[in-house]
């Protein structure tokens, strides 16, 4: 037990699970406890193999693991509560001098306000106008200038400073950093970079460098994998069990209307990569040769008599199994579109191209939430967007799982 306290303080410690944590959340510091314990765990049984003195049984250690990521993260919760409930009544306080007060500053300000739990307790802000001084923003005093902001440290009682300025005033940053490399105060810069921080985004490290990732591919590693090997599991489960129906409606498609039974239309997936998304041909022959490409509606004549049940049902996107095996796409990811309604909506969507930094899906996030066919193109890319940035092999159960109850019939299928 010596030996493995020893080994977790020490990870813990490279860890940084030591270090002070006002500001980082309790989902993050249970992930990095999990990875810790793991770390130490791993260590404690190669040194008892090593030295052969003596061995636990597997189960042993992996009831020691559970207990521990257990009791260290309730701990963890006990204590951030019990320090929350002492900040909020002005214990434990750490007090923030604000440099900048344009719209950066008054949003931390605000987020301090709001969150007391953290016990940062803004003292003032400092502005680069001296008739500014005494004038309240947004609640709170403007207490001096970048200039006098010494004289602001010798009267104040100054624990943290944040230099809240946009990031086209850097040669202010500068200065200012340069004029605080002899203050004993912690120094922060919250930039206003990260507005446009999207996929991927953060910050990693290089030779103590730090590098800002703008955008990034949101899946990678072992996500990727997992996601590839699901669907080619379960798209070929899906071939496998649908056939004879896929037999039948394409029977039914002969039948009832002239031409082929499949449809191919040309659609923009991964990395704006163009690719032929399989369809039962649910309208009739060159439904589009005096109209161009344009949505579907609910009163659409070109549809054919068994066209209609095959879109309420969405049974016309059966085919795209073959386009997930092959992998084109996935079965859980942003609806393809089509190239020439993409060139229009780029331009009147913010973000939308980003929807393509991951394979477009059968099914999505948006069309388990009724946003699909002639709906707003916003709120369906606010949806693509958030199950990108959340994306989890979990979460993409969970979509399959509603796409049997909300994805299939829709009023909006037409």
């Amino acid at each position: 037990m010596v030996i493995l306290l020893l080994v977790c303080s020490g990870v813990f410690h490279l860890a940084g699970l030591y270090r002070p944590r006002r500001i980082s959340t309790i989902p993050k510091e249970f992930s990095e406890i999990i990875k810790a314990l793991t770390i130490s765990i791993l260590i404690f049984v190669f040194l008892t193999y090593f030295f052969k003195e003596y061995r636990y049984s597997r189960l042993t250690i992996l009831y020691f693991w559970i207990l521990s990521i257990f009791w260290v993260g309730l701990s963890r919760v006990f204590s951030r509560n019990l320090l929350k409930a002492l900040r909020r009544r002005e214990y434990n306080l750490r007090y923030v001098l604000i440099i900048g007060e344009g719209e950066l500053g008054q949003r931390l300000f605000d987020s301090f306000d709001t969150h007391a739990e953290l016990g940062l307790k803004a003292v003032g802000f400092l502005s680069d106008a001296e008739e500014r001084v005494g004038q309240v923003t947004n609640g709170l005093r403007v207490i001096g200038t970048f200039e006098g902001l010494h004289e602001v440290l010798r009267q104040q009682k100054i624990d943290q400073v944040y230099i809240a300025l946009p990031f086209h005033q850097h040669e202010k940053i500068r200065h200012i950093l340069s004029s605080l490399k002899n203050e004993l105060v912690d120094i922060k810069v919250v930039s206003d970079l990260y507005d446009f921080i999207r996929l991927g985004g953060g910050v990693d490290d290089l030779d103590g460098l730090p590098i800002i990732n703008i955008q990034d591919t949101p899946l990678h590693g072992w996500g990727k994998i997992a996601k590839k090997v699901l669907d080619i599991v379960l798209a070929s489960a899906g071939i496998l069990v649908f056939s004879p129906l896929m037999f039948l409606i394409g029977a039914g498609i002969k039948m009832t209307s002239h031409g082929p039974v499949f449809y191919k239309q040309k659609r923009m997936g991964l990395d704006g990569e163009i690719f032929e998304m399989l369809k039962f041909r649910s309208m009739v022959a060159d439904a589009e040769k005096e109209t161009g490409p344009v949505w579907a509606r609910s009163d659409d004549p070109r549809r054919t008599s068994i066209g209609k049940i095959l879109r309420k049902t969405s049974l016309d996107e059966l085919p795209q199994l073959f386009n997930v095996l092959i992998g084109e796409m996935s079965l859980v990811g942003p609806r393809a579109e089509r190239p020439e309604l993409i060139d229009q909506f780029k331009h009147m969507i913010p973000k939308y191209m980003l929807r393509h930094k991951i394979k477009t899906g059968l099914t999505g996030w948006a069309q388990v939430n009724g946003w699909r066919g002639n709906t707003s193109l916003e709120k369906r890319i606010e949806h693509d967007l958030y199950y990108i940035e959340n994306w989890s092999i979990s979460f993409d159960l969970r979509i399959l799982f509603l796409t049997v109850f909300r994805g299939l019939v829709n009023r909006h299928a037409y």
